[in-house]
C-alpha cells in the first residue's frame, strides 16, 4: 500500500520547516530569503516553525543541501516538532526521497506547495481539471517515492516481481490513462474558450496580468464596479473573469482578470492553464499590474514577462500599472519607478487614485489599434452600413451614382473582416488596399 504519511499529506494545518539555498552573490538577500515561501506556506494554511538557509555555489545533487546541513535539519525538526519540510526550490524525486530517508519527515518542494494551493482554490470545472492534470504530471515520476513496500528483486526481467512493484506499474498505467483523459477534456474546454474569445472580436479587449497578489482583482473592481473576490493572499483566484469597462470618451471594452504568476511557477501548471490564459494571448492590450510597494518589484516584472513569453504573448508592449502606491513609504521609490518605466501609470486601486490617468492611457493605446480607411461599396449595401454603424466611426459619405465612398475609423483587427464582392477598402495611412 502507499505510504500513509503521503496519502494523508495536505500542506495545511502542518508545522513546517523551510529550507533553501542561496548562491554567494545573493547572500545580502538572506533576511528576506523566505518571505515569499512563507507567504505560500501560510496561504496553504500551514505554520512556519523554523527555517534553515545555506549559502553555497550550487545545490548538492544528492540532498540539495550538504550533509552538515542535513544534520542541522534533523536537530531543527526535533526542536520544533515539525511535521513537514518545505524546500524553497524544485527538488528531483531522488533528492526528495533522500531527505525523507535521512530525516524521517515528509518533504515537499516549492512546486508541491503551489499545487496544493491551486487544488484548494480551484472552483470551476476547468480549474479543477487543470490542477489535477498538473498534479498528476508532477506526481508520475515520483510514484516510487510514494511506495514504501516495494520488494527489491534480483534477477532482472522475467523473474517474479513483488506485489509492490506490480502495483507501481498498475499505478503508472492508471495515472497515464487519467492524464490522457484530462488532456482530452481540457482540449474540449480550450476549444470552447477559444470560440468564446473569438466571439468577442467585435469588442476591444483588455487583460490584466501580473505577479500574484499585485492587486489585479482590486483594480478590476475599481475600474468596472465588479464584485470580484478579493483576499490578501497568494493565488486567491484562479478563474478568468471578464467584465464590461466603460472608458470615458471612448466606449465599452471588455476587461479580463487572469491568474497571477510567481517565480519558479511549476511548468506543468503553466501548460495546464494555457486555455485560461487565452484571454491574455488574444487581448488587444495587456495591463501588467505591479505591486509598487514590494521590494522585489523589478524581479516580479521580469518573472511575469518570462511567463508571458512562455505562453506565446508579446511581453514588450503591455502597459505597466504600478499599483499599491499608497503602501510605498519612501516617495523616492515611486520616482525611481517612473524614471525607469516612463510609460508606466501609478495608481492605488484601494484609494481609487490615478484611475482617470490610467483610463486615458488605455484609450490612447487602444486608439493605436485603429485605422483610417475609405470604403467604397453599393448604396444598397445595408448590411455593411449596419456593421459599420456598430463597429466604426463613419466621418464622411460621398455618393456617385449607385456607389458610395465612406471615410471611417475602425479597429485594425476588424478591417480584414470586410471582404465582400463589389466592396473596396483603401487604407489612408499609406499601406494600400487590404
Amino acid at each position: 500500500m502507499a505510504d500513509p504519511k503521503r496519502e494523508e499529506l495536505k500542506v495545511g494545518s502542518k508545522r513546517a520547516v523551510l529550507v533553501g539555498v542561496l548562491p554567494p552573490e545573493r547572500r545580502d538577500e538572506r533576511e528576506r530569503a523566505f518571505d515569499e515561501m512563507t507567504g505560500l506556506i501560510e496561504t496553504a494554511d500551514a505554520e512556519v516553525v523554523g527555517t534553515l538557509l545555506q549559502v553555497r555555489d550550487k545545490p548538492n545533487p544528492a540532498t540539495y543541501i550538504g550533509s552538515g546541513k542535513v544534520a542541522e535539519l534533523k536537530q531543527l525538526i526535533e526542536q520544533t516538532d515539525a511535521e513537514l519540510i518545505a524546500f524553497d526550490a524544485n527538488l528531483s524525486p531522488a533528492q526528495g526521497k533522500a531527505i525523507e530517508d535521512e530525516t524521517g519527515t515528509v518533504v515537499v518542494d516549492r512546486s508541491e506547495v503551489i499545487l496544493d494551493i491551486f487544488a484548494t482554490h480551484a472552483r470551476s470545472y476547468e480549474a479543477r481539471l487543470q490542477v489535477e492534470l498538473a498534479q498528476l504530471l508532477y506526481m508520475r515520476p515520483r510514484l516510487t517515492r510514494m511506495w514504501t513496500h516495494l520488494e527489491r528483486i534480483e534477477g532482472g526481467i522475467g523473474s517474479g516481481r513483488g506485489p509492490g512493484e506490480k502495483q507501481l506499474e498498475t499505478d503508472r498505467r492508471l495515472v497515464d490513462r487519467r492524464i490522457a483523459e484530462l488532456k482530452r477534456k481540457l482540449k474540449n474546454v480550450e476549444k470552447r474558450r477559444e470560440r468564446t474569445v473569438a466571439g468577442r472580436r467585435d469588442h476591444m479587449t483588455v487583460s490584466l496580468v501580473g505577479y500574484t497578489n499585485a492587486g489585479k482583482s482590486t483594480l478590476m473592481n475599481a475600474l468596472t464596479g465588479a464584485d470580484v473576490y478579493i483576499a490578501d493572499q497568494l493565488f486567491a483566484t484562479l478563474d478568468t473573469r471578464t467584465r464590461k469597462w466603460t472608458l470615458p470618451n471612448w466606449g465599452d471594452v471588455l476587461l479580463s482578470d487572469t491568474v497571477g504568476f510567481i517565480s519558479n511557477l511549476p511548468h506543468h501548471l503553466v501548460a495546464s492553464f494555457r486555455s485560461t490564459l487565452a484571454e491574455a494571448r488574444h487581448a488587444d492590450l495587456l495591463l501588467h499590474v505591479v505591486d509598487a510597494s514590494h521590494p522585489d518589484v523589478e524581479k516580479h516584472i521580469k518573472t511575469v514577462n518570462s511567463v508571458l513569453n512562455d505562453i506565446g504573448v508579446d511581453s514588450e508592449h503591455p502597459l505597466l500599472v504600478f499599483n499599491k502606491i499608497d503602501n510605498v513609504s519612501d516617495r523616492a521609490t515611486v520616482d525611481i519607478l517612473r524614471a525607469k518605466h516612463t510609460e508606466g501609470i501609478t495608481v492605488s486601486a484601494v484609494q481609487r487614485t490615478g484611475l482617470e490617468k490610467l483610463e486615458t492611457a488605455v484609450a490612447e493605446r487602444l486608439g493605436d489599434g485603429y485605422l483610417d480607411a475609405e470604403i467604397e461599396t453599393s448604396v444598397g449595401n445595408g448590411r455593411l452600413f449596419a456593421w459599420l454603424a456598430e463597429h466604426a466611426d463613419v466621418t464622411d459619405r460621398e455618393y456617385t451614382d449607385s456607389r458610395v465612398t465612406l471615410s471611417c475609423r475602425l479597429p485594425r483587427k476588424l478591417a480584414a473582416a470586410i471582404d465582400e464582392e463589389g466592396t473596396t477598402v483603401t487604407l489612408l495611412n499609406g499601406h494600400g488596399e487590404l
